[in-house]
């Protein structure tokens, strides 16, 4: 394999006296490091590299569905570099900070929440691993509730396995005793678009989170949005809006934000109009980039073996290259990013992902390159650093 030499100029400032590089990367996955789950070429080397030489790096990924061990466990097996927890954020990796709540979000550790996306029954584990104690999903809903959707009558519900009695019955003439939704969390692309609209389309019509209530506030003029979501509708939650992703087909494929246009289209129409209040995370959000720069920060520090008593004697972070094959997710914010530490991030777009080579794209990144290796390369140059390919 084709590995980076380290040698760094007298005169570079890229190391300060403690020893911990001002600069550091972020990564996009897909699109970057791996196109559908094979590793793109270049994408260990630039890795190793940068391990081996104790240049601080995080993976920042719009991608998820699956708990962050047991990704970090499958990324380092096919990139032959060691990953933890530590650097890696996933789209739906800031939920875990609603458990216990926000400056605008009660705690909803005990709460009922309803968690929709990826394969069977993963997202559902990943909430609970956040800790979330209550946690129900679209299949859970139809199996004890069938008539919520007119097509259950084609589901063969012998052949269903993934999905548990609801904590409590659906009984919409009895409200104070039926089942209560108090948060919608989109951790992944959905399966069934169709199913899991219903219900949450359902769910943003009704009288504090009842599924099968209607509430009379919706259309009232008199009313802020004209009523809608004015009743204790539960707040929901999308964890990235990528409309498109890079995979093993040739031309890249729906993504999470497909199914946001999707939905909110559906509002819009039942609506006629109203504003569709919901939360969106993931890049290009700046709430992302200032939870993964947090991420990145404390990584750092790790990596020289302190804790919060030695954090004042780690080096400020001056520049994060932002590696990303998104325009509209990466690219753009990275750009629009402003760090409260006075960080610069650094937009590098590579060409082995959703960006069409030749295109002019929407956000322009600080400069475009082949693939993840050149970027790392061009960074280091940047940097005072001379990265060689021996």
């Amino acid at each position: 394999m084709a590995r980076l030499t380290r040698h760094r100029r007298n005169s570079s400032t890229a190391v300060a006296v403690d020893g911990m590089p001002s600069f550091a990367f972020a990564f996009d996955i897909d699109g970057v490091l791996l196109r559908s789950s094979a590793p793109i070429p270049g994408a260990a080397t630039a890795l190793e590299y940068l391990h081996n030489n104790n240049i601080p790096f995080i993976l920042l990924t719009n991608g998820g569905g699956k708990h962050e061990s047991t990704r970090v466990a499958e990324l380092s097996k096919k990139l032959g570099v060691p990953l933890t927890e530590e650097n890696f954020v996933q789209s739906h990796t800031p939920f875990k900070q609603l458990v216990e709540g926000s400056d605008t979000v009660q705690s909803l550790k005990d709460k009922t929440i309803l968690v929709t996306g990826g394969d069977g029954e993963k997202c559902r584990k990943v909430a609970e691993m956040y800790g979330f104690t209550k946690v129900v999903t679209p299949t859970d809903i139809m199996v004890a509730y069938p008539s919520i959707w007119p097509f259950s009558l084609a589901v063969d519900f012998t052949a269903v396995q993934d999905f548990r009695p609801l904590p409590i019955d659906v009984d919409h003439k009895n409200p104070s005793k039926s089942l209560k939704i108090d948060a919608i969390f989109v951790f992944n692309d959905p399966r069934d678009w169709a199913l899991d609209t219903q219900i949450i389309l359902d769910l943003l019509l009704s009288k504090d989170g009842v599924l099968g209530t209607v509430s009379e506030k919706n259309g009232d003029p008199s009313l802020p949005n004209n009523g809608w979501q004015q009743d204790g509708q539960p707040k929901l939650f999308f964890s990235n809006p990528d409309l498109f992703w890079a995979t093993s087909h040739h031309m890249p494929r729906l993504g999470q934000g497909g199914f946001q246009a999707s939905l909110r289209g559906i509002w819009d129409e039942t609506t006629g109009g109203a504003v569709l209040e919901r939360t969106v995370i993931g890049k290009p959000y700046p709430e992302t980039y200032k939870y993964a720069e947090r991420v990145l920060n404390k990584h750092r520090l790790q990596m020289l073996g302190g804790n919060g008593e030695v954090k004042k004697k780690v080096s400020r972070l001056e520049r994060v290259f932002m590696v990303g094959d998104n325009p509209e997710s990466d690219i753009r914010g990275a750009n629009e990013f402003e760090s409260s530490h006075g960080t610069e991030w650094t937009s590098v777009l590579v060409k082995t992902g959703v960006y069409n080579e030749g295109s002019k794209p929407k956000y322009a990144p600080k400069v475009i390159v082949k693939d993840v290796l050149e970027a790392v390369k061009w960074a280091l140059r940047e940097e005072g650093w001379n990265g060689v390919v021996d």
